[in-house]
């Protein structure tokens, strides 16, 4: 299974391990440390031109989506079909 996160990315739900509202960032110590830690080490990813709407955090990188975390979670729970 796939999910869509935007412009043309297109992870593996197998790589997914959370999603998360951007706002969360500036609303918790530890979510703001995990993420600057990911921009430290180079695993971020900001998806498309538009404002960041969500996280999504997977094995590898933290990406930044357009797509609201609302819309994103709805998408992990069905297949994409390619």
């Amino acid at each position: 299974m796939f999910i869509h996160l935007g412009g043309e990315k297109i992870i593996r739900a197998s790589e997914l391990i959370a999603i998360f509202d951007v706002s969360i960032e500036a609303s918790s110590k530890i979510s703001k440390g995990f993420v600057a830690q990911a921009v430290k080490d180079k695993r971020t990813e900001a998806i498309g031109e538009e404002e960041p709407k969500s996280l999504v955090v997977t094995v590898d990188k933290v990406y930044y989506s357009p797509i609201s975390s609302a819309t994103l979670k709805k998408r992990a729970h069905q297949p994409l079909a390619l």
